[in-house]
């Protein structure tokens, strides 16, 4: 490591081939060499000694939804890469939908490209949309550097990004396996939807009634169909339903191309534990069952689920009502993934080395950035959080960088306090003092 000009050292770094005490070697933003705790330090280099504090490469967020631009007085691309700093992530892909425009067009793209340019900082993707009406515009955003096409079978919430019935997702998927391109899909066949009961108003358990997990089981076995059929790449949104995992692992185990992934408000929160009225936990799919939850932890450990994603879809505090029913359904949860995971992960025995693996190889290797992202090697960009991870904090909204400051993990208290987090061998945020933007706007590269 001779030409280093940056060594973080610490008795904890986590690696593809395991925890080990290690010196990690930085040059021009890239990791260059992973030698032992004791190497020395090159002439001119810097050393960062971290002592016990964990090293773990950077987070990979796949699924967050930034709404830049127009809708920022949701959440924009200055505020959500600076909660995600806060919390240890280092690259996001944003959604297509919530912004206005939505990412469906080429020129749509450049639009958000260019908002996002000098605020993001985090490296930040961007994902497209497929709808009923711009089949003509999948290869176009997928040559522009787009990291694949989000779809939903259900209404999506708002007007401008409607879902794709049987037929147009059919057209849809066909299109896009043309040209190997990913096609990642909200889950919820509108049609149980509709016939579920709707009960507005303040129970929890009445929106529980309205979103059941046939309607997801139903769109996912869709989903498989069509993706065999067609040979084509497909990744399932925020399951919830621990019903759609034995299908999954079917249809894996006969070579089916699907990817599945869940979120933290899914593996830490429970549908006996909302209260009535409080909507800052309302998502669709809905936060399910202690039981159902056993379940996604266990398929998260087996491998049916690949990874996790926050689905940070934040709005107005204004739109989050007490009725479950129009309230604006959607958790923020960016600043608190790590930790919250982190939280439920060790008390079912799992250690930090499965939460990196969920967090941010899988998420890494879902979009392709697996040779840049998601490990600490050599060739990696050098992306780090640095995690004191049996320290702890109780959730304080105020202390939230997302725009608006609803929780619905306020008042708990987790494990795992983030003391710093580095972007190619800078560090953009310690102890609560960020930097200038430093990130970067990604593309697919193959």
């Amino acid at each position: 490591m001779s030409d280093a000009e940056l060594v973080l050292r610490s008795t904890r770094v986590i690696t593809p081939e395991g925890t080990r005490a290690a010196s990690v070697a930085v040059s021009g933003g890239t990791i260059t060499a992973v030698l032992p705790h004791d190497a020395p330090v090159p002439e001119g280099a810097r050393l960062e000694d971290l002592g016990d504090h964990v090293l773990l490469p950077g987070l990979v967020d796949t699924h967050v939804h930034v709404n830049d631009p127009g809708r920022t007085e949701w959440e924009g691309f200055w505020t959500a890469t600076r909660a995600a700093a806060a919390g240890g992530i280092t690259t996001l892909v944003d959604m297509p939908l919530n912004s206005l425009p939505p990412t469906t067009t080429v020129a749509h793209l450049r639009t958000k490209q260019q908002v996002a340019a000098d605020k993001a900082h985090i490296d930040v993707g961007f994902w497209g949309g497929a709808l009923p009406d711009n089949l003509k515009d999948l290869r176009p955003l997928h040559e522009a550097g787009v990291f694949g096409f989000k779809a939903f079978l259900s209404p999506s919430g708002v007007d401008e990004f409607p879902h794709l019935e049987r037929d147009p997702l059919a057209r849809t998927m066909a299109e896009i396996a043309a040209f190997d391109g990913l096609l990642i899909v909200h889950a919820e066949d509108p049609h149980l939807l509709a016939s579920a009961p709707q009960r507005p108003g303040p129970k929890y358990a009445d929106f529980l009634a309205s979103r059941p997990r046939d309607a997801e089981d139903s769109a996912i076995a869709q989903l498989i169909r069509e993706a065999k059929a067609l040979n084509a790449r497909v990744h399932v949104l925020h399951l919830s339903s621990s019903d759609a995992l034995p299908m999954i692992a079917e249809a894996r185990a006969e070579g089916v191309r699907i990817t599945v992934e869940t979120c933290p408000h899914y593996l830490t929160l429970t549908a006996e534990e909302v209260p009535d009225g409080a909507s800052e936990f309302k998502c669709c799919p809905p936060i399910r069952e202690a039981a159902n939850q056993d379940l996604l932890w266990q398929a998260l450990a087996d491998g049916t689920i690949d990874c996790v994603v926050t689905d940070h879809s934040p709005s107005i505090a204004d739109l989050k009502t007490d009725d479950f029913a129009t309230a604006w359904g959607g958790i923020s949860g960016l600043q608190l993934s790590l930790a919250a995971v982190w939280t439920e992960a060790r008390g079912r025995g799992h250690g930090l080395e499965d939460v990196v693996r969920w967090m941010s190889a899988r998420t890494s290797a879902l979009v392709g950035l697996d040779d840049r992202k998601g490990a600490i090697a050599p060739g990696r960009d050098a992306d780090f959080a640095v995690l004191a991870p049996d320290e702890t904090f109780t959730v304080d909204p105020a202390s939230l960088q997302h725009r608006n400051r609803v929780t619905a993990y306020a008042g708990r208290t987790l494990y795992g306090v983030v003391k710093s987090t580095w972007l190619r061998g800078q560090r953009i945020v310690a102890d609560g003092e960020f930097t200038e933007p430093k990130g970067r706007l990604l593309t697919r590269t193959n």
